[in-house]
């Protein structure tokens, strides 16, 4: 038997198999992308199934693509030898509001209550459900399993969830909830078996086109930088972060309406917004331009005033962890979020930073360094898979 994680984008799908062995999640033998599936794209899927990447094209129709792609990984993984039966599928879903704080085992009234939350999370919300639904016709008899990147966040307290808004707002569900919760469950977990430290004052950045900050104490979420949507806090790729709301009203009284701001906010902002070039730091870091050195200045400067923050709500700092595909990757973002952090008492070992290329988990904290600092490449999809095996008890 095996979990399929998967994550249901609005043009992709990412997908993971993970086996079971006596109840337990194994390492991922398959793991892949079917890419293409926006309105006219070129429908593709790639994978990796014990070592060896393969790909096709996908010719899918122009009604019911997701279903179709559905039936053309099914196709796949019938054609793999030895792939384990299929136990249950376990989404990555964003948003579980204040009705999911922990996954859950898919049902009609499920789908429906999430359905409430797809304006708080536009980007990702309606697509993670249409997902669902797709599995549930694809794979009829196969347990399809909801996983929230709020869940983690249901530990913060009440002081730093609440907004300074009226009772009857935050009673209809205006509050802080928090994201990237599977990602910061992994590196966790993953911390509390590398680190002696990890069950201290924690502060894990989720680095990527999305982007947050949250601070841990017991292996438990008490602050985070994202709040009621997937906006607030970090710079991120195309999405503002933290923004005065005065702006917005502004932006009203100037006759913009809610599909023009919602662009703004979600699409043309963040990186993208500053260099007029790209939300792939990657892209940035190759051009010399004024605009894109604004950018990237721009961005790691938000992450050092956020991580002063949550250091001062957790009152000090043990041990900072980068994670997701900048935090995993970008050696200079790390060095320099490090050395504007140096008065923590943070300091790296520059070549430890130079050989962390997110493959492994590694420590690059120099000896004298008073915070550990390690580079965590996150997995999702193992977290999604556990949860699913632990409701479905296999």
């Amino acid at each position: 038997m095996a979990i399929l994680a998967v994550n249901a984008g609005s043009s992709s799908l990412k997908f993971s198999l993970y086996p079971l062995a006596d109840g337990l999640i194994t390492s991922q033998i398959l793991s892949g992308c079917i890419e293409g599936l926006e309105p006219a794209g070129r429908p593709e899927m790639r994978w990796t199934f014990q070592g060896s990447s393969d790909s096709c094209r996908l010719t899918l129709g122009l009604e019911h693509v997701f279903a179709n792609a559905l039936m053309s990984l099914g196709e796949l993984l019938g054609r793999l030898q030895r792939v384990p039966k299929i136990a249950a599928v376990a989404h990555r879903v964003v948003h579980g509001g204040q009705s999911y704080r922990a996954s859950v085992v898919v049902s009609d009234d499920v789908l429906t209550r999430l359905e409430q939350f797809n304006s708080l999370a536009p980007l990702h919300q309606p697509h993670n459900l249409e997902g669902v639904r797709a599995f549930r016709q694809v794979f009829a008899n196969v347990p399809q399993v909801a996983c929230f990147d709020t869940a983690y966040h249901a530990t913060l307290p009440e002081i730093d969830y609440r907004f300074a808004l009226p009772e009857s707002l935050y009673q209809q569900g205006l509050r802080r909830y928090g994201f990237h919760g599977l990602s910061y469950q992994y590196v966790m977990g993953t911390l509390q078996t590398h680190s002696e430290r990890a069950n201290g004052r924690v502060l894990m950045a989720h680095l990527g086109n999305g982007a947050s900050l949250c601070a841990a104490r017991e292996g438990l979420s008490c602050a985070t930088t994202m709040g009621f949507s997937a906006l607030d806090g970090l710079m991120m790729g195309t999405r503002t972060g933290a923004l005065d709301a005065g702006v917005l009203l502004y932006l009203i009284e100037q006759g913009w309406d809610h599909d023009r701001l919602q662009k703004l906010l979600y699409k043309q902002s963040g990186l993208m917004g500053v260099s007029g070039i790209s939300a792939d730091m990657r892209r940035l870091r190759s051009d010399t331009s004024a605009s894109a050195c604004m950018a990237i200045d721009m961005f790691t400067y938000r992450v050092v005033r956020e991580s002063g923050a949550l250091v001062a709500c957790m009152q000090g700092l043990d041990v900072l962890a980068f994670s997701g595909g900048i935090g995993e990757h970008d050696i200079v973002l790390r060095a320099e979020v490090a050395r504007r952090l140096a008065w923590l008492g943070v300091e790296i070992d520059p070549s430890l930073n130079a050989s962390a290329t997110g493959d492994a988990v590694l420590a690059i904290h120099s000896p004298q360094s008073r915070v550990q600092v390690w580079v965590v490449p996150t997995d999702e999809g193992i977290v999604a898979a556990r949860e699913a095996a632990r409701l479905i008890q296999c």
